[in-house]
């Protein structure tokens, strides 16, 4: 393809998209996209899924732009509630929560926010640029790639657990071997083995992503905030105009950060199969292991940590538009509802998109571009508002963020079960924070543990044993294998070797109370792999596998904290200059800043924080999830607060209007059943009942 024939292409699809009425498409698909992302766990499916109707009459540059409009900003409005509140807006901004809630608790909301706008806005149109010059050059590359490069992209992925463990790398690869586990429950698609589904139809299809992350990093930080009982910020340290400079400024500081990011999300997002929950993590952990004094300040409220994920998780939109166009292989699940829209355009990806349909193509890109640049400035324009959320009072915050929490996490599959994940792992995610085990390498494992099983065995199949001896997969293999056994290294090394590294133990046990949270890990893995051994061979052969190394670190890293003499390393994997800060950091989350509160007093805040979780979950299985959003504002802000009738009035209808009408009559969602519904089924017509 001639590069005039491409300029040309460019130069009239841009032209196309400059119409007013496909601007104005475009702007509806920005603020639509913005919206959902700053809703947590709701995320830019069900966005997609309800505007793909409305597309059928018009012209396919408008429909693409009004469609990705939407799906390229939503990752843009993700960060809002993961730096204000710790809640991640959906899976691929989980990360962001890391640094971006920390410098929001020190009075850094605006920076932070800033920084993750114009990152978000780089990385997408990097990622759109990268986009319209890769398609025709990479076809003929990405046709190469097969089942055992997908599996060794994979398993680098998971080799990322040792950089997101912290100093931690024992507790790390623990935890992501129970995250590779959970990836495993459901239908096993081999053998059509039930593996861990607890006889429960729920779990047939696997454990849901959605409901698991919200779990697991946004109700451990609500919880921290009702113990604490304390605004997230308890006053803006900068003025908010000259944070946002200082976060824009901070950007082009690390213009080649935001590069490599992007350059890093693009390629991700164009695999298929690697889902986009992952791409930041290893984003955050690249940029961890190359920026100077990272492994020291990340995780701590380094906004580096805030631009590497954010500029990856915004690019990977334009990558994962490559295999769709180019094959007709979706690089997400967004972009499988987008080729919906191809289908109703009479647009068949693959060659025709890269000659005939060329234009459309780069319509394409330019509505990738363009859209990361209106969301951003809208997200600016509103920043300034965005940051003082931060110092509201946590009875403010609370009730209606739990709401939103709810809906986001009933996204999962529509089924009670997303609840109960919800609350299990929330109570989960909140002991890993006190226990400090990191919670990043359980995301991590959960995601690309599917892609690991899936494509190990399809490789098996096709090839035999022959895919190992593949130049791309044994250079993968063998980068992987380097950053899983690296820590280990640089602790023999640091030690002077093997023998004084065990020197390091003594004979007499140091039992504390919170290395009972290991030996309940040791059961669950027990108890797994001891149900695990009665399936068919092919069924549990990967399953005992992991079963058995996330046991045996385990075991390690509980002998470690048991024997070691005082004053040595509590894990393996410390370099000189971390050792020394040991203390003052032990594993790559978030801090509990409860320090200030009795122990006592934290178990029993959290317990009530808890108990109104399960308040609400009781109230709405017997009259439904509308009825029981006001009255549990009411019942929160009052009891918790007490905060005034008039503002609690206020907060409780507001935003029960909002879930009756952007969930219940826009989104249609379907409630589940009611106790009520069942009593009187007359009234079922009564939304939510």
């Amino acid at each position: 393809m001639e590069a005039g024939d491409m300029l040309g292409a460019a130069g009239h699809a841009f032209v196309m998209l400059m119409d007013p009425y496909r601007l104005m498409l475009l702007s509806a698909g920005v603020l639509m996209g913005l919206v959902l992302g700053i809703l947590p766990g709701i995320g830019g499916l069900a966005g997609t899924a309800l505007l793909l109707p409305f597309t059928f009459s018009m012209d396919p540059y408008a429909a693409m732009a009004l469609l990705l409009g939407l799906a390229s900003t939503t990752a843009t409005g993700d960060p809002i509630p993961a730096i204000l509140f710790g809640v991640p807006g959906g899976a691929g901004s989980a990360a962001t929560v890391l640094d971006g809630l920390p410098m929001a608790k020190r009075g850094e909301a605006g920076r932070a926010l800033s920084a993750a706008y114009m990152s978000s806005m780089m990385g997408g149109v990097f990622g759109a640029v990268l986009m319209g010059i890769a398609l025709p050059i990479l076809r003929p590359m990405i046709l190469f790639i097969g089942s055992p490069e997908l599996l060794g992209f994979a398993v680098l992925g998971i080799s990322m657990v040792a950089v997101l463990s912290g100093n931690t790398p024992l507790r790390g690869l623990t935890v992501a071997g129970l995250g590779l586990m959970i990836s495993m429950v459901g239908s096993d698609p081999q053998t059509g083995t039930l593996r861990w589904t607890m006889d429960s139809l729920y779990l047939w299809e696997g454990a849901p992503l959605v409901p698991i992350v919200l779990g697991l990093f946004a109700l451990p930080e609500l919880c921290d905030l009702a113990i604490s009982r304390t605004a997230i910020a308890g006053n803006l340290a900068k003025e908010s105009t000259k944070g946002m400079l200082l976060g824009a400024k901070d950007c082009f500081t690390h213009i080649w950060l935001v590069l490599r990011c992007s350059w890093l999300g693009a390629a991700l997002g164009a695999i298929p199969g690697i889902s986009g929950a992952v791409v930041d993590w290893l984003a955050y952990g690249h940029a961890m292991r190359t920026e100077k004094g990272a492994a020291q300040s990340f995780g701590r409220g380094d906004v580096r940590g805030v631009i590497a994920s954010e500029s990856a998780n915004n690019s990977r939109e334009g990558g994962a538009l490559v295999p769709t166009i180019a094959f007709g292989v979706p690089g997400s699940a967004g972009m499988a509802i987008l080729m919906g829209a191809f289908m109703m355009h009479g647009l068949v990806p693959g060659p025709d998109m890269l000659t005939k349909n060329l234009g459309v193509t780069y319509a394409m890109v330019w509505s990738v571009a363009l859209a990361n640049i209106l969301g951003a400035g809208l997200c600016y324009l509103f920043s300034e508002q965005f940051a003082r959320l931060a110092t509201l009072r946590y009875t403010l915050i609370m009730p209606s963020t739990l709401g939103i929490i709810y809906i986001g996490a009933f996204q999962g599959t529509r089924n009670w079960g997303d609840l109960y994940t919800l609350l299990i792992f929330g109570v989960f995610g909140w002991m890993m924070k006190q226990m400090k085990f990191p919670r990043p390498p359980l995301i991590l494992g959960l995601v690309l543990g599917e892609v690991v099983e899936r494509y190990l065995f399809i490789s098996i199949q096709r090839y035999g044993v022959e895919w190992f001896s593949r130049p791309i997969v044994m250079i993968l293999f063998a980068v992987a294998l380097w950053g899983l056994a690296r820590p280990l290294l640089q602790d023999i090394r640091i030690h002077g070797g093997i023998k004084k590294m065990l020197g390091g133990f003594g004979g007499k046990p140091n039992f504390q109370p919170e290395q009972l949270f290991s030996v309940f890990l040791l059961g669950v893995f027990a108890v797994m792999m001891w149900e695990a051994s009665h399936w068919n061979m092919h069924a549990k052969i990967v399953p005992m596998i992991v079963g058995t190394l996330a046991f045996t670190f385990c075991s390690i890293s509980l002998a470690n904290a048991l024997f070691r003499k005082p004053g040595e390393a509590v894990e393996v994997g410390l370099n000189a200059e971390v050792k020394e800060n040991l203390e003052q950091k032990i594993h790559m989350d978030i801090e509990s800043d409860t320090d200030h509160v009795p122990t006592n007093l934290i178990y029993l805040r959290a317990a009530m924080f808890f108990g109104w979780l399960v308040a609400f979950m009781c109230s709405m299985a017997v009259i439904g999830l509308i009825p029981t959003v006001p009255l549990f504002v009411i019942a929160y802000m009052r009891l918790e607060g007490p905060e005034k009738w008039v503002l609690t009035l206020s907060q409780a209808l507001g935003l029960t209007v909002f879930i009756w009408y952007v969930f219940d009559k826009l989104l249609s969602i379907p409630w589940p059943p009611t106790l009520f519904g069942s009593w009187f089924p007359a009234l079922k017509f009564i939304p939510s009942v």
